[in-house]
């Protein structure tokens, strides 16, 4: 199958990489994750010929990607001395206490963008767990709120919102009106956030990516050309620990 091709021979079988066939692909593209994955996105029909050639024609940002990015996953179990989520204009500055609790607890100061790290933090991967648990619960509010405005805004309607950390995909909609967004979207810049927020919302009106949706996004968003190709290449702007 497509979704198994073997991208370089050269290569180990254990390499990251992955072929995925989109039925929302209008062209193949590529995508390198934090930590060096690689996923090549097709749509349904194209061969293993085109994929390859594909391949080697954006052979050289792709290897020049993956070096830069690999350096995220070395960085991953590293506890951040500040975080800034842009996408919400605010920069938290962190401070770790050990104490002699066994779990690991975040808080912050209402009003204030300081957050206590505390507990059993001699472990990084512990840290940065109960950081990634304090911004999905961050995101849940902050993020619902968002596309609750956006949509009343645009006069959309959908069932539920829910905000999960994946690897692959900032968001989706669902058939049946749920909108499935991505923690890391708080990193992002705010333009970047509400188009991706436009652009599943318009999913409630067209389930596909006709020349009727693109018309319908480009309505609410007349620049969502370049924000869509500054969304692919943003996941350079997520940190390593979230992704653990």
């Amino acid at each position: 199958m497509l979704a198994q091709l073997q991208l370089f021979e050269s290569r180990d079988i254990s390499a990251p990489w992955n072929v995925r066939v989109s039925r929302r692909a209008r062209r193949l593209s590529v995508r390198v994750y934090p930590g060096g994955r690689v996923e090549v996105v097709v749509p349904p029909g194209a061969s293993p010929a085109t994929v390859h050639k594909f391949v080697h024609t954006h052979r050289e940002w792709i290897d020049r990607r993956v070096s830069d990015l690999s350096s995220a996953k070395q960085a991953a179990d590293a506890r951040p001395s500040s975080i800034e989520l842009r996408a919400i204009g605010r920069t938290y500055s962190l401070a770790y206490v050990p104490t002699s609790s066994k779990t690991v607890s975040v808080r912050s100061a209402r009003g204030e963008n300081a957050l206590r790290v505390s507990g059993a933090i001699e472990s990084d991967r512990t840290v940065a767990l109960a950081l990634r648990t304090w911004l999905s619960a961050l995101a849940r509010e902050e993020l619902g709120r968002r596309v609750s405005a956006v949509a009343v805004a645009g006069a959309f309607h959908f069932e539920r919102v829910q905000v999960r950390r994946q690897r692959t995909r900032w968001g989706s909609c669902s058939a049946s009106g749920t909108i499935s967004l991505n923690v890391c979207l708080l990193f992002l810049d705010p333009a970047v956030v509400r188009y991706l927020l436009i652009h599943e919302l318009c999913h409630t009106r067209h389930m596909n990516h006709s020349k009727r949706f693109w018309a319908l996004v480009e309505t609410y968003e007349p620049d969502c050309k370049r924000l869509d190709r500054d969304l692919l290449r943003a996941w350079q702007d997520v940190p390593g620990w979230v992704f653990g």
